[in-house]
């Protein structure tokens, strides 16, 4: 059984980054992710007010944060700056959070977004969000699940 098949509902998953934040979604009943969206923002307000509105829209059940670690699998500074953040969703919209190893993810969304011959500013803007959906569907597969 894979995670998907014990939990119910839409789930969120985010490729966290300093700058920006891809955001992908999709039915657990389904086991399929999609591309949403890319959060920015000025200031962490204004990026969890973005975050606040897509959870006001798609009303998730669960939340799925990348957890990006050094190729061996030790964490790093941006680990711990991943973890943060699904801290804080977890205390702002009181969902549960699972973390997923994300390593080779953006490598995966690099590749997927060149077969779809995605360049330049579109190419940046899609990024984080191929790259949440690879999150994603690997929590519906069950696996690097941490």
């Amino acid at each position: 059984m894979t995670v998907a098949q014990g939990v119910s509902g839409y789930i969120l998953a985010f490729d966290f980054g300093e700058v920006r934040i891809g955001v992908a979604g999709g039915s657990s009943e389904m086991g399929i992710a999609t591309p949403l969206a890319t959060v920015t923002g000025a200031s962490n307000d204004d990026k969890f007010t973005a975050i606040a509105k897509l959870i006001s829209e798609w009303r998730p059940t669960r939340l799925v944060v990348g957890l990006p670690c050094h190729l061996d699998g030790t964490e790093h500074e941006m680990t711990r700056l991943a973890r943060k953040f699904g801290q804080r969703l977890h205390g702002r919209f009181s969902l549960a959070v699972d973390y997923v190893d994300e390593r080779l993810t953006s490598a995966e969304a690099e590749g997927l977004l060149s077969e779809a011959q995605t360049f330049g500013k579109k190419r940046k803007q899609a990024l984080d969000q191929v790259a949440a959906m690879r999150i994603l569907q690997a929590w519906f597969d069950g696996a690097g699940q941490q």
